[in-house]
């Protein structure tokens, strides 16, 4: 099972954020998304300078270095660990390599991003992990090489979110294809959580990311008793072809996130899409290095 270690902020303490290195764009996002009244920002020249501070005081986010490799930031992380179970890390670096990302999900690294880094992204991940009242790990990786991964993940949007990143560090392909396969598996974790475990923290989904030299695939399992896609009326796919917004109108009345269009999406951005009977379990496939006509 995966633990649940909840970490709350102390009212009377000002919680210390820590970033590595130097980095004015990221000191500067950081000062605009941390509130001043709950947090203190400190900066270490490098991992042996963050690692004697957090032995002194007790931190609460620790940023890494974009300019250091990310199997140097993961000792760090598992030093940071033994001194304070609940810190969160957000491991920035130079380089992605699938072998990295899965050591520092093991290493229960709260995300993970590599060199293009988004500021705006990268300050929405900082946001989600501080301003959540509690958080637990949610994902536990239960075995991993870069070719096959099997994840147990919380059903939590918040582990949701932190989940996407780190497949998306994980696929290594080019960035259009890479894109289109995370945005495949957004939708489809997204909906597995939603529908199938209806965000319930007690509730898990089973993923498993396969990497071979011609074809990428995802297979996501939710907890639910399962659909077929003709008895799902708030999806896209069910509209009658003279009403395609009958789904709005729907979810809104059942009280639901705004979308309906995960499965419409997902099969412009894959090869396959392919379900199983019970309609809980569903595999993306998208193939690569493959000419058109070979397959």
């Amino acid at each position: 099972m995966i633990t649940s270690p909840q970490c709350q902020a102390e009212p009377s303490r000002l919680r210390t954020a820590v970033l590595i290195g130097a980095n004015p764009e990221i000191l500067a996002m950081l000062q605009d998304t941390l509130d001043p009244l709950d947090w203190r920002i400190q900066q270490a020249s490098d991992n042996e300078t963050a690692l004697a501070m957090a032995v002194d005081t007790r931190v609460d986010l620790v940023i890494t270095n974009e300019n250091t490799s990310a199997r140097v930031d993961v000792a760090l992380l598992h030093e940071i660990r033994k001194l304070h179970p609940h810190s969160l890390v957000i491991i920035l670096t130079d380089e992605s390599k699938p072998a990295d990302v899965i050591a520092s999900m093991r290493e229960s690294a709260f995300s993970y991003f590599s060199k293009p880094i988004s500021p705006t992204a990268l300050a929405e991940m900082v946001r989600a992990a501080t301003q959540s009242p509690s958080w637990d790990d949610g994902i536990k990786v239960l075995q991993g090489t870069p070719e096959w991964i099997q994840i147990l993940a919380r059903c939590r949007a918040l582990t949701a979110e932190r989940l996407i990143q780190f497949v998306h560090e994980i696929i290594d392909l080019p960035e259009a294809e890479r894109t289109a396969i995370g945005m495949a598996f957004r939708e489809i974790l997204m909906n597995a959580m939603e529908h199938g475990g209806h965000f319930h923290p007690d509730q898990y989904v089973e993923i498993a990311y396969i990497r071979s030299k011609h074809m990428v695939m995802c297979r996501v399992k939710d907890p639910g008793e399962g659909f077929t896609l003709q008895e799902v009326e708030h999806a896209a796919t069910a509209n009658p072809i003279d009403d395609p917004l009958r789904h709005i109108t729907l979810r809104e009345k059942r009280g639901m996130r705004p979308g309906g269009y995960g499965v419409l999406l997902t099969r412009q951005l894959v090869d396959d899409l392919i379900y199983n009977e019970k309609g809980n379990e569903v595999l993306l496939i998208k193939y690569i290095n493959v000419p058109p006509t070979s397959r």
